[in-house]
């Protein structure tokens, strides 16, 4: 911001050593702190409230596009549509009519007769299978025998 040194910076504090004193300088130094924070808070201050009206103005040029696209179309489109319309309602150019010949009268066509209705071809099933066989009944199985069945107050 300022250009100053270390050297510049060296004076001015031998200057207020001699001018203030040694006894008031911290009070002075001090005050002269509070100053610049007091200037550094308005500055940003300053600075928010520019970078709030900034963006204010911009919302307020997005509300109003998005206004004009929701009562219509926005100004670009709204050109596009007169042009559109204005090709759209002029009638086409129609080629210049050929010339008569006198030729002599053509012979009318034989009206034709109407197609014959074919049957619907018959659609061929696959024949019915023979049944299969009955499955064969699965192997019973053999009761246990009495050596093996434990009895109810053995211990194994």
């Amino acid at each position: 911001m300022f250009d100053i040194g270390w050297s510049e910076m060296m004076v001015v504090g031998a200057v207020a050593l001699v001018v203030i004193g040694p006894k008031d300088l911290p009070a002075a130094l001090r005050q002269a702190g509070k100053w610049m924070g007091t200037v550094r808070r308005m500055a940003a201050d300053f600075q928010g409230q520019v970078n709030q009206a900034m963006r204010e103005a911009e919302l307020d040029e997005l509300r109003k596009e998005v206004q004009n696209l929701k009562s219509g179309l926005s100004e670009p489109v709204r050109q596009h549509e007169s042009e559109m319309r204005a090709l759209v309602e002029t009638p086409p150019a129609l080629p210049p009519p050929a010339p008569k010949t006198e030729a002599a009268p053509a012979a009318k066509p034989a009206p034709k007769k109407p197609a014959k209705a074919k049957a619907p071809a018959k659609v061929k099933t696959p024949a019915a299978k023979p049944k299969t066989p009955a499955a064969k009944p699965k192997a019973v199985a053999k009761p246990k025998t009495a050596a093996k069945a434990k009895k109810p107050g053995a211990k194994s």
